[in-house]
């Protein structure tokens, strides 16, 4: 639950009123009764949908602030139609989210779920180590990364310094970011994948993005990669890395979201075997509840720089972290 609003209220002055709309997690717009709508010229939305109908309820909104990086739960075309400004806090969540990537990729490539799960058995494995083809050393493995942006370049720095060959593909930055960072640049998507032995996924949900990786792309990986997504589930095709780990073509995945959150039935394939603890998946598969960003440090960062992003919008007139309805 939302613990108070004393660290908004702190942010946006006494003379703003604030209006505790509930559990951030849970629920839906329509949860707010029509009175409440009537008062609300700023919006401070975490995971909830906002669609016509919703906008629709609030007669007097300006401001809409989406509490994180991704706005794709977000109509913005229905805002823009009104003259209603969108942004999100794109600052946020930054180091926790590079983290967890990192974190997948050694609990995999280290094989610390495999033996774990092997240990755990009845009766448990052998003492020993088992082989594998996810168990390599990271200096002779290629650490690819799709978008380098905020997090994907704090991904690609702790890849770096673990010692893997970091090269990465981002058709929107300008020449010499791959100097400065002291990494590869590929030119092309299909250029990267052969270059992944662990293809780390760090793009927004849109139009040019939904679907980027498929079966044609898993296929250009080499054989016994990994892939890791702890970006938006719309940009990995989750029936392709099912059949590219049953074929044995991928050695491991390690998810923090998948296409449609929270998972309805039927889940995906692969969703449904991991959670049937499937023979075949054993230490190859790891899935986390889009719980990447979350720490205590960066619940507060996320209620501050959504409050400050709120009254530069909403009381000051600025435009920062403001998003252009087309933008994707």
């Amino acid at each position: 639950m939302y613990p108070d609003t004393l660290l908004e209220q702190e942010v946006l002055g006494p003379d703003v009123e604030i209006i505790h709309g509930g559990a951030p997690h849970t629920g839906s717009l329509d949860m707010l009764t029509d009175e409440v709508c009537a008062k609300v010229d700023g919006l401070l939305i975490f995971r909830h949908w906002l669609k016509p109908q919703h906008i629709a309820r609030f007669p007097k909104l300006k401001v809409v602030v989406r509490m994180g990086v991704g706005y794709d739960r977000l109509d913005r075309a229905a805002c823009a139609a009104r003259g209603i400004t969108v942004c999100n806090v794109p600052d946020y969540g930054t180091m926790e989210v590079a983290d967890h990537a990192i974190a997948l990729t050694l609990a995999l490539r280290r094989g610390l779920l495999l033996h774990h799960d092997l240990q755990r058995a009845d009766p448990p494995a052998p003492w020993r180590y088992m082989d594998s083809p996810l168990i390599r050393r990271l200096g002779v493995q290629g650490f690819g990364i799709i978008g380098l942006g905020r997090i994907g370049t704090a991904a690609a720095l702790r890849a770096k310094a673990l010692g893997f060959r970091v090269v990465f593909f981002d058709p929107f930055l300008p020449n010499g970011v791959d100097r400065a960072l002291g990494i590869a640049r590929a030119r092309t998507l299909e250029e990267l994948l052969p270059q992944a032995d662990v293809l780390s996924i760090h793009v927004p949900d849109t139009r040019k993005t939904r679907g980027l990786v498929g079966a044609k792309e898993l296929a250009l990986l080499p054989k016994d990669a990994v892939v890791v997504n702890t970006a938006r589930g719309t940009s990995l095709d989750i029936d392709a890395l099912e059949a590219a780990l049953r074929s044995g073509h991928l050695a491991g995945a390690g998810l923090d979201v998948i296409p449609v959150e929270p998972p309805v039935e039927p889940v995906p394939g692969l969703l449904a075997a991991y959670r049937r603890r499937e023979a075949w998946l054993q230490g190859r598969v790891i899935i986390t509840p889009h719980s990447a960003f979350h720490t205590p440090e960066a619940w507060a960062d996320i209620r501050r720089k959504s409050a400050e992003t709120m009254r530069d919008a909403l009381l000051l007139g600025g435009s920062a972290n403001a998003i252009a309805p087309e933008s994707d």
